[in-house]
């Protein structure tokens, strides 16, 4: 399907949830429970039950909660959980395995980069920036399948 300019319809072209791994999720709980058990050998005046019944769900809901942003290109931009960057500022893209990943965003980055990246995924890339107005000179993020967001960032270019 493509439009009457001979591009194809400017629609999320990619989209990738950035979820946390599954055995957060038990980790949290058995934290949880640790820390709910320790209410009952503290000998506090709360019955058991309350302790376990507010810090379990709540282990879980904070698991939900950081793993539930998305990385998207849509719309003529890429966009990370509240943030996007217009796709015609993006003047090079430079894919990174773990270790240099780390490295980007450690003591040999740029303190004005913009950083989005999540420790339970290790590739990411770095996007350079090309805009007079804004100071930041990169964007540094995570993903799964750097290939395939460089490839739908190059066909909406």
């Amino acid at each position: 399907m493509s439009t009457e300019a001979g591009r194809t319809p400017d629609v999320a072209s990619y989209r990738e949830k950035l979820r946390t791994p599954w055995w957060w999720y038990p980790a949290a709980l058995a934290i949880a429970a640790i820390l709910a058990a320790e209410f009952h050998v503290a000998d506090t005046t709360l019955p058991n039950l309350i302790p376990f019944a507010v810090l379990l769900p709540l282990a879980a809901a904070i698991v939900w909660w950081i793993g539930r942003s998305e990385l998207s290109v849509e719309h003529g931009e890429l966009r990370i959980r509240e943030a996007h960057v217009p796709i015609s500022i993006i003047s090079g893209v430079v894919s990174l395995d773990a270790v240099t990943l780390r490295r980007v965003v450690g003591r040999e980055g740029d303190p004005e980069a913009f950083v989005s990246i999540r420790p339970w995924i290790g590739p990411g890339l770095q996007l350079l920036i090309d805009d007079v107005e804004d100071p930041t000179p990169y964007w540094v993020i995570s993903t799964r399948r750097p290939q395939q967001l460089i490839e739908a960032l190059r066909q909406l270019s």
